[in-house]
This record gives C-alpha cells, sequence and structure tokens, in this order.
C-alpha cells in the first residue's frame, strides 16, 4: 500500500481504506463526504523525521498508517476506540 504525498494533503485510495474498516469503497466516499469518516495527518521530527501518521476515524475504529517518505506504508494499526 502506498500514500500519494505528492499534493498538499495526501491521498490515500478508498479501496485502501475500504478494506481497514470493513466498508465499500463507495461507502468511504460517502462517509468521508459526509465528515464521519475524519483524518489527522502528521510528519515526523526528531528521531522520527522521514516518516509521516496518516491517523483515520470512523465511528469506534481508529486506523493509523505509518509510512515513509515516499509514502510506502510501513505499519497499519486498526484499533477500537470509545470516541
Amino acid at each position: 500500500m502506498k500514500i500519494d504525498l505528492s499534493q498538499p494533503e495526501p491521498i490515500v485510495d478508498a479501496n485502501d481504506l475500504a478494506r481497514v474498516f470493513d466498508l465499500s469503497p463507495e461507502r468511504v466516499k460517502e462517509l468521508m463526504r459526509a465528515g464521519e469518516i475524519t483524518s489527522r495527518f502528521e510528519t515526523g521530527v526528531g528521531e522520527d523525521a522521514g516518516t509521516h501518521r496518516l491517523t483515520f476515524w470512523h465511528d469506534q475504529t481508529k486506523v493509523r498508517f505509518t509510512c515513509d517518505a515516499a509514502g510506502n506504508v510501513l505499519k497499519t494499526a486498526r484499533v477500537k476506540t470509545s470516541r
């Protein structure tokens, strides 16, 4: 999996998000437009320089992708939250 970091905002393929949230790609797009899937993008500093974290929330699930400077996903974490 790869995240496109060439734009001002990172781009994740809806198919990739659909897999981690157990949704269809169409449903992911609908939920994002409605603001029901939210996200945060962070750039590593210090010892984490050269990496990025992209976190998505939907319902009670949080998914975090950690990627290198080229957008290659190094780690994916999926947890249930009380949010």
